[in-house]
């Protein structure tokens, strides 16, 4: 009986380029080489006021609202941060005195205080300011309910602010209004008041749950309050690069909504956890880490893209 010889197992070359630990290393390299520190970025024509808003929670929407605020700030723009969530989270990030008793987003909305008495300036990034959140804010919605044109209080006290669209050489160039993780009255205040739309959709199998239901409660207000209303801007967060899920995720929704999406994304991120329980953005508490460029980066993608419009 003739021996037949053995068969050699067919062996994989291994591409050490393309294991995710290297696709994850190759991400920072990207975000540490495209960002300049001292080359200040375009100011747009007019204030852009865009409403960061996501229904989901835990998608890194008030994480985003302080960071983008805070990296452009850095390179040079001057940017307002109003803080619509009763939590406060956006103000305890930015160092902003949010007590009880300060003026707030509350008096704005419920008092017709003008927002320029509620203004705070950040204490340490020069061009950042802040209209804080107290937790008074809590009972807005229901205090809300009986007042004239309670949907269109913010877009009154924008309007009214000297430096929102105004001539001035100080205006503001950005107005970045953080919204509690819901649909209600403090939600609806921000989608008549802004002009675009900035959503963060966090890289995980659910990342597009609920999203359907924002997007149509968008085309309502867009229908009969505010026409305007553009979603302009799609942050993919909590961004690992070393999984498929991630990567699936993101080129989903970069197929459903194209141009929308930055090119940059952010990745997950222990610094940037750390950072809002020092009462600081990762911008300040650890600037030169992963999450702080990518937060870097997307802030100049982000006024790159609205100088171009």
């Amino acid at each position: 009986m003739t021996r037949q010889p053995e068969q050699t197992p067919s062996i994989v070359p291994f591409d050490e380029d393309n294991t995710p630990l290297a696709r994850a290393v190759a991400e920072q390299l990207r975000a540490r080489a495209a960002v300049r520190f001292n080359d200040p970025l375009p100011r747009p024509a007019d204030t852009r006021v865009m409403v960061v808003a996501n229904q989901k929670g835990g998608v890194g929407k008030t994480t985003t609202t302080v960071n983008l605020a805070a990296a452009l700030a850095q390179q040079g723009l001057r940017v307002l941060v109003v803080d619509l969530d009763p939590q406060g989270n956006a103000s305890t990030a930015l160092s902003i005195e949010h007590r009880r008793g300060v003026l707030s987003s509350y008096d704005v909305l419920v008092d017709s205080t003008p927002l320029v008495d509620a203004v705070q300036p950040h204490p340490e990034i020069a061009g950042l300011f802040v209209v804080p959140a107290t937790i008074d804010l809590a009972g807005a919605e229901i205090e809300l309910v009986n007042v004239m044109s309670r949907e269109s209080r913010l877009r009154k006290a924008l309007a009214g602010h000297p430096l929102v669209h105004g001539e001035s050489e100080d205006r503001f160039d950005y107005v970045l209004i953080d919204c509690p993780p819901s649909l209600g009255l403090l939600t609806l205040n921000a989608l008549v008041g802004g002009e675009e739309m900035l959503i963060p959709i966090q890289a995980e199998y659910y990342a597009l749950e609920g999203l359907g239901q924002l997007l149509e409660t968008v085309e309502m207000v867009r229908t009969h309050l505010n026409p305007g209303l553009s979603v302009s801007t799609i942050l993919i967060t909590m961004y690992d690069a070393r999984t498929r899920l991630a990567a699936g995720v993101a080129d989903e929704v970069r197929e459903h909504f194209a141009s929308q999406v930055l090119k940059t994304s952010i990745p997950r991120s222990v610094r940037v956890s750390e950072a809002p329980s020092y009462g600081q953005s990762v911008m300040t508490y650890d600037p030169g880490s992963p999450g702080a460029l990518s937060y870097l980066e997307a802030a100049r993608e982000l006024a790159n893209k609205g100088a171009d419009q």
